[in-house]
């Protein structure tokens, strides 16, 4: 795969409908995604020479999303303020250039106005995912 350019890498809300549109998160500048999972060690006095020893297909899997940009005052503003004030959980998409689309559900859970008296105003967001995901190759 050849480099790509960030701002590729977009967040999409879904509004429910069946079936569903999904909006671009408008005004995005900046976007990350991370995927973790959780490890269950297993290691005990048995353990060759004590090294660590892990469960495999154990423990939990998440990931977080985080954007920050420019509010636009576009239809997806609108949908991230109904997302966090009723704490709905979204279907959401991340479209990753080149390479696919992870689609779930996420709970919104942080959502900033940052407005300084001398620049532009700014939004922030940060989702968690809350169920599970699946993956799409471009």
């Amino acid at each position: 795969m050849s480099a790509q350019r960030g701002k590729d890498l977009l967040i999409k809300i879904g509004d429910g409908a069946s079936p569903e549109n999904f909006t671009t998160v408008a005004g995005l500048r900046a976007t990350k995604l991370d995927f973790n999972a959780k490890d269950v060690d297993v290691t005990n006095s048995d353990s060759t020479d004590m090294w660590r020893e892990l469960l495999a297909g154990a423990g939990v899997k998440s990931a977080a999303i985080s954007g920050s940009g420019v509010f636009k005052d576009a239809a997806s503003d609108a949908a991230l303020r109904a997302a966090l004030f009723d704490q709905t959980l979204s279907n959401w998409q991340i479209v990753i250039p080149s390479f696919g689309t992870v689609a779930g559900p996420f709970k919104l859970v942080s959502l900033q106005y940052d407005g300084p008296y001398d620049g532009e105003l700014k939004i922030s967001l940060s989702l968690a995912s809350a169920g599970a995901l699946s993956f799409t190759g471009a």
